[in-house]
């Protein structure tokens, strides 16, 4: 009885790691701050996901001296999830962030950043290959951010 829950318990474990490291991804439309539709597509690699002010700046802060199309070219998508943000700070925030050189994906009602299972506290890196997640970080520190963005190679 033992060997066969022992086997049983392998099997689930086994089973939950080979679920874990290919996530498909979901294809979704955002928005972006100058309200153009954007489709995650298999061109992307990298998708980048900030849910609170903190982790955003910590994001703009890591990109914001860099050329326009920057992410871009590195196959990277960056995704704000401004659906806890009050609707006041909305009506100055996203006017404002059509200065950034760099396209940010509005997710107004958190449907998107809600499917990636990230903390408020820091930017989600997750490595797509194939429509599927392969790998996760999480950066709460700018100069590290900012290096594995520029690491990435271009297109």
């Amino acid at each position: 009885m033992r060997r066969l829950v022992l086997i049983a318990g392998l099997l689930l474990c086994s089973n939950a790691l080979a679920n874990s490291t290919a996530q498909p991804v979901q294809k979704w439309t955002l928005l972006d701050q100058n309200d153009k539709a954007y489709t995650l597509d298999d061109d992307a690699q990298v998708l980048l996901i900030a849910r609170s002010m903190k982790a955003a700046k910590l994001l703009n802060a890591a990109i914001e001296d860099a050329p326009a199309g920057y992410l871009e070219a590195r196959c990277i998508v960056y995704v704000a999830d401004i659906e806890k943000m009050p609707s006041l700070i909305k009506l100055v925030a996203v006017p404002a962030m059509r200065s950034a050189k760099y396209r940010i994906l509005l997710d107004r009602d958190g449907r998107v950043a809600s499917g990636y299972n990230g903390d408020r506290d820091s930017v989600q890196w997750l490595t797509l290959k194939g429509g599927a997640v392969v790998q996760e970080q999480r950066f709460a520190e700018g100069a590290a951010l900012k290096q594995a963005i520029a690491d990435r190679p271009t297109r």
